[in-house]
């Protein structure tokens, strides 16, 4: 049995997606509420679905869980509640880790690109204490990551038991169907499709940095099927430890992105600049690159999908389809 927790959502259920196929039993743990979000798992439904404040009686009754992939969290870089970030982002990744190191259950959870901050410290998916202490997150979702990570780096360092596979992975600019319970934390893509689709142009933030011309900020876009593919790898290769970044490992400007979208789409390529909401400046990543070094070092060979690609694919596939769920 596998554990998801997040399940239901953009990548627990693309993940959920990929077990079915694989005809793996496993047990989502997410809410549904009331915004469609079940069509997530529509398709592919788990074996149960568990509200997480049920977690801990469930995990209590010792079941037969094999792996967790803890991908469950506040994910809203916008996000101002401080105390339910760290009980949702934190502690949480806390006491799951604790259960699976005590049951000797494999674990593998969801870090984030936004611990590097502006980037000024690199993209170095380096584990140890000393350089992870030197990262500063922008915002609270990306401090809660962090801290959390800190907090693997602290007991790894102390020799203190362990699940017996452990992974954190620093995702980057994911994109692809079953985002569209996100509301504003949907991706770039999936906004830069509508407003193509309606008749617009392609809107992008002008640059806030010296000498960045508007368009250029450039991220690591991935999509969803590389990620789930990585994390499947996990699963069949249960001696990989660590804390990784899983991006493409080359930053594509927004220009491209956009550019993409209109190809993608049949039409004119046409960019519209607009200035940067108050509440993102002095928290925007102008540039992320995901270094991959160590996870392919650790025997993850596989390429990535090139953004045109990924984005056709999306396109093409699930949102000019009647259902674009996966």
């Amino acid at each position: 049995m596998i554990l998801v927790t997040g399940g239901a959502g953009f990548i627990g259920s693309n993940l959920q997606a990929a077990l079915w196929e694989r005809n793996v039993e496993s047990v989502v743990v997410d809410r549904l509420r009331e915004h469609g979000k079940w069509r997530n798992l529509a398709a592919h439904p788990p074996a149960r679905l568990i509200a997480p404040e049920d977690l801990d009686q469930f995990l209590a009754g010792h079941p037969p869980v094999e792996m967790v992939f803890h991908l469950g969290a506040i994910s809203a870089t916008t996000a101002r509640d401080g105390d339910l970030v760290w009980q949702s982002n934190v502690a949480l990744s806390q006491s799951l880790w604790e259960w699976c190191a005590g049951r000797g259950v494999r674990f593998v959870y969801a870090s984030s690109a936004a611990t590097y901050g502006d980037g000024g410290a690199g993209f170095d998916d380096d584990p140890s204490l000393e350089h992870l202490r030197a990262l500063r997150p922008l915002n609270l979702y990306g401090w809660s990551k962090h801290a959390f990570d800190l907090w693997v780096a602290r007991r790894i360092a102390a020799g203190e038991k362990r699940p017996p596979q452990w992974v954190g992975l620093k995702f980057f600019n994911v994109y692809g169907p079953n985002e569209y319970h996100k509301g504003g934390m949907v991706s770039v893509v999936k906004v830069k499709h509508d407003e193509v689709k309606a008749g617009q142009a392609a809107r992008l933030f002008r640059a806030d940095q010296p000498g960045l011309a508007d368009g250029e900020q450039k991220r690591d876009f991935i999509w969803v099927g590389d990620v789930v593919e990585a994390l499947l790898w996990l699963r069949d290769t249960p001696g990989v430890n660590g804390l990784f970044n899983l991006g493409t490992g080359t930053a594509r400007s927004y220009r491209d992105l956009a550019h993409a979208v209109c190809d993608a789409l049949g039409v004119a390529r046409q960019i519209a600049f607009i200035d940067m909401p108050e509440a993102l400046a002095g928290q925007y990543q102008s540039f992320t690159e995901a270094r991959m070094e160590r996870l392919r070092a650790a025997g993850f060979v596989r390429p990535c999908t090139a953004l045109e690609d990924g984005v056709r694919l999306y396109l093409q596939n699930y949102l000019s389809k009647p259902d674009p769920y996966r």
